[in-house]
């Protein structure tokens, strides 16, 4: 039987797959098995980073709201605010607490003491819901 050469279809596949890996060094840019394992490695790589960033920027978010926070009330911190957040029912992430905190700090103050106000009349009246910014 005689042999058959892989035509076009197979070539555009393989110089796809070098277009990717063409910033590779040495043998992993120009042999075929290893350009499709340092490609698969690279997207695992990828995909871990990204997951990492989410990580890194929640953290930084919380330090930039805890440092605000603490700069106003030496007995108030971030657990305590976010729980009481919880409690009111307020729905603002971490994102957008922590552009708050660097913006305008007064807002972020403002929240905090109307929520602190608002949870001490409730102890007081007897745990009876309250609106917030009534």
């Amino acid at each position: 039987m005689t042999r058959i050469r892989r035509g076009y279809i197979a070539r555009r596949r393989k110089t796809k797959i070098r277009l990717f890996a063409s910033s590779f060094r040495g043998s992993h840019s120009k042999l075929t098995r290893t350009i499709i394992q340092q490609k698969i490695r690279a997207l695992v790589s990828a995909q871990q980073d990204r997951d990492r960033q989410k990580r890194n920027f929640r953290r930084l978010w919380i330090s930039r709201i805890n440092a605000v926070i603490r700069m106003n009330n030496v007995s108030y911190s971030y657990s305590k605010l976010i729980n009481n957040l919880y409690k009111r029912q307020l729905l603002l992430n971490r994102k957008i607490l922590a552009q708050i905190a660097l913006l305008n700090r007064n807002c972020l103050y403002r929240i905090s003491n109307d929520i602190l106000n608002k949870i001490n009349k409730n102890k007081e009246i007897g745990n009876k819901p309250i609106e917030f910014f009534t």
